[in-house]
């Protein structure tokens, strides 16, 4: 953030008095196994070994424990600890129903002999729903907030150790009273690949607080916030910091009734956004502003997403209109704020979305312009997000909108459809009697049938191509069939293209139907992109397309099926998997390996994946490698150019950071994104895991770290130990060290990257090192192979195809690699 735009800001909060403390009718505040009171943030928590706050707890197994030498900035609420070797209980009797907010405060530490707190491991009940499930509290203070609706004179809080030697602990505890309507029952919008549905019933979920952000603004404390909350920067969460420009205001805003209030979210949040930073001349006119915030990895998880707005940006009413996405689906079209706020400028108001979590382990947020923006005018702001995971997941009432017209028109006009149909079929049959037609499919109405280079739609009815396309069209019917109608049970995977189905076609041939939504931002051009990388290849590490359906405005594409899925379900994150051995490990590398070496090296300008990660290595029976997910692809640059300059997309965690700053793409961004999958491969754990520690939540970060301090045997994958070879894991940490090198020019090609992991395959299980490579330095250990045979598959190093990916067709690198139109950052 530009430290002049921050100095207003930072004058004008000094002048902010603190928020006047909301009264919450209930308010129980426990400092938990002291003998005295302690303070923080002005608000004093009882001790719970003295009356009268002993009297909340119901244990038999109980001890207090004290911080014998704490650090001196640590607050008192954290020198003390309430221990629980059994189950244990506290009650609260309640003056009023409704919404609560319940937190606990974790700081663990070592006290006496008997016990370190950091070992502790247990769950915990909140009125019979499980909020904490194995919890292991990590070595800084922790507090985890939980929202839920009381509806009995009792609150419960229950803690069970896990295992027989478990133990449970907290240090504090608070149970107050929200806000009147801080969780409302309708207005909540239900966004995902059927688009979006009105959620109700929203009040009866129990919310776990993940993020709380101040978009564009600086830390907000408790002190300067009426329900005790704390609000971080949004800066490590933005995709492209570019693309975004802080916006101060020095006016408090016009709250309203009916909009969000001070409870909601305090004035600071309201007063700082993001915009759109329309003076980054790199980037396009029209453009979007993205964050990626971290959820628990695995999707399918419901979480609640609350934006704040304020317009603190326009001059006058009625100027600002944008998009707002949702995981990539379009969640809320042309946002007029002057029409929600009662045609007030400058007036908060918040929209709860309600979304499920993807594989990649983040929930994102876009905001861009509108089609009614004017070309003056263009502009998106966000002023505040919060990130609720719903931990009880209760039934909902989705409200699918009719209207009731419908019904009247259809009963006015019934009796005369009716005769209209027999008349109709009467003529229709006397033609056909005549004159039989020839069958056609029905081409999407929704958007242009798809076209390759400005020839023909790809229908049965086409001529045969020089692509090889003809044939590859699959009836919406026998798409349906062969999913049983699009059966829930059958969802194998999601992503922001839409859901994958397991289905089996007519003649028995297995296969995975990837179906594209309506809303999806990734929908047209990597839907065209796949087709048409995917029909020009074929290997044996690549993922291969059955067919595609672009029937009555659908966008489906049918692949092999891959019968043991992505390769991270059996690195992490499933207890069900046998865990991989080296030698599989190293196996599956080196076959994704050749996969990538044959798009970088197969054509005369290569393809950039631009998308490698776990989840898109996918396993067969017997557990081959094949690399899948080409909706991101582009084209290389031609033979005199060094990079091809695009807008930036990607997943977090593998993103090449110098493809993030310059925007230039090259083959070695893949190559980065390899290295951080082979860490990936190495240690058993995600590519960014939020519940760790700081230091350790980017796992490039960490591999590297602990590799250069010798000691990467410390963070291999536990089922690993004893089972690599010594000279196979130093050649294997070299290979992947060389992969994140900072800048493209100091990594490998995939053919180096490629040779190297086989030489650590053959050092596994020989244990004997092979004769250096001619190519090899005297001075290096990393081989560096570019132009030499890839042992076993000479095919990889063949440039083939050259006629279909040559530079002088402008025309047709364009419609193949459709991103090269769309603007827009995954």
């Amino acid at each position: 953030m530009n430290t002049q735009n921050l100095i207003p800001l930072i004058i004008l909060l000094l002048f902010i008095p603190f928020s006047v403390s909301f009264s919450p009718t209930d308010n129980f505040l426990l400092s938990c196994g002291s003998y005295s009171n302690a303070s923080l943030f002005n608000r004093v928590f009882m001790g719970d070994s003295t009356n009268p706050g002993s009297t909340f707890l119901s244990s038999d197994d109980s001890i207090s424990l004290t911080y014998q030498k704490p650090p001196q900035n640590l607050s008192t609420l954290y020198h003390t600890a309430r221990v629980f070797r059994s189950t244990a209980r506290y009650r609260f009797n309640m003056k009023k129903n409704g919404t609560h907010l319940v937190r606990f405060h974790f700081s663990p530490f070592k006290a006496q002999s008997t016990f370190d707190l950091k070992s502790a491991k247990f769950n915990v009940f909140v009125n019979g729903v499980s909020v904490l499930s194995n919890f292991q509290p990590p070595n800084d203070v922790l507090l985890k907030e939980f929202i839920l609706k009381i509806e009995s004179n009792v609150l419960e809080i229950l803690f069970r150790p896990v295992g027989e030697s478990g133990f449970a602990f907290v240090n504090a505890l608070e149970v107050f009273t929200a806000p009147v309507d801080f969780v409302i029952d309708v207005g909540a919008r239900l966004v995902g690949p059927s688009g979006v549905e009105e959620y109700r019933n929203l009040s009866s979920q129990v919310l776990e607080t993940v993020h709380r952000i101040n978009v564009g603004g600086l830390k907000i404390t408790p002190f300067n916030d009426t329900l005790w909350r704390t609000w971080i920067p949004d800066e490590d969460y933005l995709v492209f910091k570019g693309a975004a420009k802080p916006a101060v205001s020095t006016h408090t805003p016009n709250y309203q009734k009916g909009g969000a209030t001070r409870e909601v979210a305090p004035e600071n949040v309201y007063m700082t956004a993001q915009q759109m930073n329309r003076e980054n001349s790199s980037l396009a006119s029209r453009f979007n502003i993205t964050w990626n915030f971290p959820v628990s990895p695995g999707g399918g998880v419901p979480h609640l997403v609350r934006l704040h707005f304020c317009d603190i940006v326009s001059p006058a009413l009625n100027l600002l209109y944008f998009d707002v996405y949702i995981n990539g689906y379009i969640a809320y079209k042309d946002l007029d704020l002057s029409a929600l706020t009662i045609h007030t400028l400058a007036s908060p108001v918040y929209v709860d979305f309600v979304t499920n979590s993807v594989d990649s382990g983040f929930v994102q947020v876009s905001v861009g312009p509108s089609e009614l923006s004017s070309s003056i005018r263009m502009n998106a702001i966000l002023n505040g997000a919060e990130i609720m995971k719903m931990v009880n997941d209760v039934g909902t009432n989705v409200v699918h909108r009719r209207t009731n017209l419908w019904v009247l028109v259809g009963s006015t006009v019934g009796g005369i459809g009716v005769l209209f149909l027999v008349v109709t079929a009467f003529l229709l049959g006397t033609k056909c009697r005549k004159n039989k037609p020839k069958q056609r499919t029905i081409e999407s109405v929704g958007w242009t049938p798809l076209s390759m280079f400005g020839g023909s739609s790809l229908s049965r009815s086409s001529e045969p191509g020089s692509h090889g396309l003809l044939g590859m069209k699959i009836p919406f019917a026998e798409i349906q069939s062969a999913t049983n109608n699009f059966d829930r049970s059958l969802i194998i995977g999601s992503g922001g293209f839409g859901m994958v189905y397991k289905g089996v076609l007519r003649d028995n041939v297995k296969v995975a139907v990837k179906r594209g939504m309506p809303g999806s931002r990734q929908g047209l051009p990597e839907f065209q992109t796949e087709i048409t990388v995917l029909s020009k290849i074929r290997h044996r590490h690549l993922v291969s397309l059955v067919g595609f359906c672009e029937e009555n405005s659908e966008m489906i594409l049918v692949y092999e099926y891959v019968e043991k899925g992505p390769l991270k379900k059996h690195l992490y994150g499933s207890s069900l998997q046998t865990p991989l051995s080296w030698k599989q490990r190293l196996e599956i590398c080196i076959g994704a390996a050749r996969g990538l070496h044959y798009l970088h090296t197969g054509f005369a300008q290569g393809i950039i994946h631009r998308d490698i990660k776990s989840t898109n290595i996918l396993l067969d029976e017997n557990y081959v490698a094949k690399v899948a997910d080409f909706g991101l692809s582009r084209s290389g640059p031609c033979i005199n150019e060094t990079h091809v300059s695009t807008n930036v997309k990607g997943s977090f965690g593998y993103l090449d950071p110098e493809y993030y700053r310059r925007q230039q793409l090259t083959d070695k961004s893949d190559v980065y994104s390899f290295g951080v999958v082979l860490f990936e491969v190495l240690c058993g754990r995600p590519a960014v895991d939020p519940q760790l520690a700081r230091e350790q939540v980017n796992l490039a970060e960490w591999g590297l770290e602990w590799l250069q301090k010798g000691m990467v045997e410390q963070i291999v994958d536990p089922h690993l130990v004893g089972q690599i070879q010594q000279n196979s894991l130093k050649k294997f940490c070299e290979t992947a060290e060389k992969c994140l090198a900072e800048y493209g020019v100091d990594r490998p090609a995939m053919g180096d990257v490629l040779w190297n992991l086989e030489y650590a395959l053959q050092l596994q299980e020989s244990g004997q090192q092979r004769e250096p490579h001619a190519n090899r330095h005297a001075s290096e250990e990393f081989v560096s192979v570019t132009n030499a045979i890839i042992p076993g598959n000479p095919s990889t190093n063949r440039r083939t195809e050259r006629d279909h990916y040559n530079c002088s067709s402008d025309v047709s690198t364009s419609q193949v690699f459709s991103q090269l139109m769309n603007n827009e950052g995954r």
